[in-house]
């Protein structure tokens, strides 16, 4: 797309719709944007800007600043600069870089050199990079909190804070007060062991009862990952790089962490063979790599991959040519799902993880052991494979009892 065409708003939006759409967004996440955009053209029109370019855009941006920076905006304001900032990548690239932007949380002054110090000690003990992220955010707000009320110091901190801050979760899902208090619980311990504090108040923070509910696995038949697999358009770079991508998932049951992070050194040609250690679980495992699997990735690397001297195998399709992220592959996979006129998508899981699901499902299907199963999907035991055995409904009938009809001698009525 040239980056001095001239375009109104309704033509530029109306392409950015289309893209969205392709990419699988929802109704929801396109209603967000369009709602910027309206208040855009309401900019436009008054001040008789007829056409929207990089110029335009800035105009508007700096209204919307007013000299102040970017931590000082409200939410608000933040999201009507996303929403510029997506039409002028859009009209200037023909695409939008996916960002999966760690937020980045500033800790400050005596209690924030602590938490930091906490966040260092999880972390050389073994800390997973997710669940340490998690810990940072809920104890930013921890932090907000004690700022806001004054506590600047820990000789300062005491159980009403604690408490105040404990009842002020309620409006918070069950699972987020759940993490946001274990946070909290080893936080304060932390500081008692290690004599920030002369009392332990971790018998301040209540033990959580929630339990994550079970959820069948999402799975689709062999015949439906097939029609998925026959959708792609392997003649364009783009496509050879996609079905490379949910072949790993389908047929070797790889995590989109992993697919996106797949580098040339995992790939053991000589051996036909695939190394890695998985993000998820830390563990190492080795995958046979299929004929079928090889190929794909062969095709892509010398007919699609852009160059670059990036270590990852799998890049994005467009400028700049960085490592492809996992919500960029989860709407590779949606989008294939719903070209191949899958039935009732929108009430099933639609990314990778639903491929790799199913890849257990075809194979129990097929009578293979569950700790073969388990060595495929690089569970590190059978216990976390066990869920699948809810799917496999025709070995489930076999276990089935008759019911007994009620005349039958066996039921006595009760008076």
């Amino acid at each position: 797309m040239e980056n001095d065409k001239h375009q109104t708003l309704t033509e530029l939006t109306t392409e950015v719709e289309t893209y969205f759409k392709s990419l699988s967004y929802t109704r929801t996440r396109i209603k967000f944007y369009q709602n910027g955009w309206k208040l855009i053209e309401q900019f436009m029109l008054k001040n008789s800007f007829e056409f929207f370019d990089a110029k335009v855009s800035d105009t508007f941006l700096g209204s919307v600043l007013l000299n102040r920076s970017y931590t000082e905006l409200s939410r608000k304001d933040k999201d009507l600069i996303r929403c510029a900032n997506v039409l002028s990548e859009y009209q200037a690239t023909g695409s939008i870089k996916f960002r999966s932007i760690m937020k980045s949380y500033l800790f400050d002054g005596e209690i924030g050199n602590v938490i930091l110090g906490y966040l260092s000690y999880r972390k050389s003990h073994g800390m997973s990079d997710d669940a340490l992220n998690n810990n940072k955010l809920y104890l930013h707000r921890f932090m907000d909190f004690l700022n806001s009320n004054r506590v600047l110091s820990l000789s300062a901190l005491d159980k009403q804070y604690i408490l105040q801050f404990i009842n002020g979760l309620g409006y918070y899902s069950k699972s987020t007060i759940h993490c946001m208090l274990s946070a909290l619980r080893g936080f304060l311990k932390y500081l008692f062991e290690n004599r920030y504090l002369d009392c332990n108040l971790t018998y301040l923070v209540p033990k959580s009862s929630y339990k994550k509910e079970a959820h069948l696995p999402t799975t689709y038949t062999k015949d439906e990952v097939s029609r998925l697999l026959n959708t792609v358009d392997r003649s364009n770079p783009k496509g050879k790089r996609d079905i490379a991508m949910m072949l790993l998932a389908a047929r070797l049951g790889l995590r989109a962490s992993d697919i996106c992070g797949l580098k040339f050194e995992n790939i053991h040609w000589e051996t036909n063979t695939i190394h890695l250690t998985q993000r998820k679980t830390k563990e190492k495992i080795e995958l046979p790599l299929l004929v079928e699997v090889g190929n794909v990735i062969i095709d892509y690397l010398k007919f699609g991959r852009p160059a670059s001297e990036l270590p990852y195998i799998f890049l994005r399709a467009g400028q700049p040519y960085d490592k492809l992220e996992e919500p960029t592959l989860h709407s590779i996979v949606s989008y294939y799902l719903r070209q191949a006129g899958i039935d009732n998508i929108d009430k099933k899981k639609h990314g990778p993880h639903a491929l790799r699901h199913s890849l257990a499902g075809i194979l129990l299907e097929k009578k293979t052991p569950l700790p073969v199963i388990s060595e495929v999907l690089g569970h590190t035991n059978t216990e976390s494979t066990k869920a699948y055995l809810s799917i496999d409904l025709d070995s489930l009938r076999q276990c089935s009892l008759e019911v007994m009809p009620l005349t039958s001698s066996l039921f006595q009525e009760v008076n």
